[in-house]
């Protein structure tokens, strides 16, 4: 059996240095991401009809990054201001470390186990017993941590977020050799969109005891899953494909989806040949420059000359504007005795004689 193509129930990574691609380059197969589920929050008038109260918890146990997200959302939805004073136990340094969006980071608040399982976390939930403890949980989940009910540890579920099938269509054509499933929702999606799946000669991998649980319900096979060999499900994924192939000395190598053309190579071009001159000849480039300089100095006040000439134009300009106004007064002096010609007041005398005559 041939291994060509496979379906992965979840979201495409944004690294290009995920496993997932390793095995398409190694073994040129083809990898598909479809989901199968999609997390959906839990309103906060949903959350008030649980009655769990969260001012009432002291610290908080998160074994996802999404709990982390909820947790802060429906705090703020109901309005509760989380205090400095509480305090967080996470399953890894990952979810610790995430913790950053929300909160700041210090060390006497944030505990996590060092080997990033769950069972390592119950030693520090022991240690702290006098805390009460939020554990944000799905509503179909599979349970990481096993906290004893003995109320040595006091502590409360609390569901914050639900997970709903992304059912596929029905007309889409499913043409995989692998599938690889996560959760046991992620089989209940399988199985609703595709009512009349029969397995065949298909592979199908799962995690968690959950899901391989949920497969045998359902009446399907389980082929692959995580083991001491093989401790992720990509690294399970290829021991299965290198079991299953026609040569598994020589894996099929394809040309890598990430690779670029391969650029053209350039030849250095040859360094150029300089000639230095001889002492001699920078010598006798020295002198002739020599003469150069003298002429130029000697060309600088014709420049001088050109700005002393400069002022005999302001000088012209003066003397026509002295012509012009000495002219100007002669011309107006010459007027004048016109004016002083006014014959008109010794004719009165004239009149009055005449005026005389006539009466006598």
């Amino acid at each position: 059996m041939k291994i060509k193509k496979i379906l992965v129930s979840q979201p495409k990574p944004s690294s290009e240095k995920s496993p997932y691609f390793d095995l398409e380059r190694k073994y040129g197969v083809e990898v598909v991401f479809r989901p199968f589920i999609r997390i959906e929050g839990l309103t906060s008038r949903e959350f008030r009809q649980s009655r769990i109260p969260i001012n009432t918890h002291t610290a908080v146990i998160f074994t996802a990054r999404t709990a982390v997200d909820h947790y802060f959302r429906l705090c703020k939805e109901l309005r509760f201001s989380v205090p400095d004073t509480m305090k967080y136990f996470c399953v890894s340094e990952t979810i610790a470390h995430y913790l950053q969006k929300y909160i700041i980071y210090r060390k006497r608040k944030i505990f996590y186990a060092e080997t990033g399982h769950a069972e390592s976390l119950l030693p520090l939930l022991a240690k702290h017993n006098k805390e009460t403890y939020l554990y944000p949980i799905s509503d179909v989940h599979d349970q990481k941590l096993h906290i004893p009910e003995d109320g040595s540890i006091k502590f409360t579920k609390a569901v914050m977020y639900r997970t709903v099938s992304n059912v596929i269509r029905n007309d889409e054509e499913f043409d995989y050799d692998m599938v690889i499933l996560f959760t046991p929702s992620g089989v209940k999606s399988l199985m609703q969109s595709f009512p009349h799946f029969e397995q065949g000669n298909i592979a199908i991998g799962a995690m968690g005891s959950k899901t391989i649980e949920e497969l045998k319900n359902n009446g399907l096979r389980l082929d692959l899953t995580t083991s001491p060999k093989a401790p992720s499900i990509a690294a399970a994924m290829g021991e299965y494909i290198k079991e299953h192939l026609d040569d598994p000395e020589e894996p099929r190598i394809v040309q890598d989806r990430f690779a670029t053309d391969p650029k053209p190579e350039i030849k250095p071009l040859p360094k150029a040949k300089v000639i230095m001159p001889k002492p001699e000849e920078k010598k006798e480039e020295k002198v002739a420059k020599a003469p150069a300089r003298k002429a130029a100095t000697k060309k600088a006040p014709a420049k001088k000359a050109v700005a002393k000439k400069a002022p005999a134009k302001k000088t012209t300009a003066k003397a026509t504007a002295t012509k012009k106004s000495e002219t100007a007064k002669k011309t107006t002096s010459k007027k004048a005795p016109a004016k002083k010609a006014a014959p008109a007041k010794k004719a009165a005398p004239a009149k009055k004689a005449a005026a005389k005559k006539a009466e006598k």
